[in-house]
């Protein structure tokens, strides 16, 4: 009987070591965050969700975290990805229900805004335009608060929503409608 004992316990020990030894990163540096509408956590049914990281200035232009004229991720690390629950129109594109890469190309004026049906992509390093799904131009705006960390909410408007992108005092917003 202690030999059994003994032998449970060594197999617990052996099976348990690997866990204890597991190392955990700390907190990144640009956190992921998550937008949906409607906003209110007391709304199951949503219609879209963005699920982006959120880069912070930290002393530094926009431009040179998101050059103008080039395809941006829209925030940090993994390209953002945006899930839409129904059929939706995305400015005047019909976009169907489902999830995509959102990319960006930032712009002085307005910025092109790019849905891509190439998921789980690292930055836009591998971004390739033939998956592109919709590409529309949205006009910048300027906020009157700056905004430290890249950030995506939503407005509600009639017969939709705007999906509005800011940071620094640069604001985009992206009509949908469901």
């Amino acid at each position: 009987m202690k030999k059994i004992a003994s032998l449970i316990l060594l197999i617990a020990a052996f099976v348990a070591s690997p866990v204890a030894a597991q190392e955990f990163s700390g907190l990144d540096k640009s956190p992921a965050d998550i937008a949906t509408y409607p906003s209110s956590y007391k709304i199951a049914d949503k219609k879209v969700k963005v699920v982006y990281s959120r880069p912070q200035l930290k002393g530094r232009s926009m431009s040179e975290l998101a050059p103008v004229g080039t395809v941006w991720r829209t925030g940090a690390n993994e390209s953002a990805e945006i899930t839409f629950y129904q059929d939706t129109q995305v400015g005047g594109d019909s976009v169907k229900a489902g999830t995509y890469s959102l990319f960006t190309i930032p712009g002085e004026k307005e910025w092109t805004v790019i849905l891509n049906k190439n998921l789980n992509q690292w930055g836009a390093y591998s971004y390739d335009e033939a998956g592109d799904v919709a590409r529309l131009k949205a006009g910048v705006s300027e906020g009157s608060e700056s905004l430290e960390a890249f950030s995506i909410a939503f407005k509600e408007v009639d017969n939709g929503a705007h999906m509005v992108m800011g940071w620094g005092k640069t604001r985009v917003a992206v009509p949908l409608s469901f």
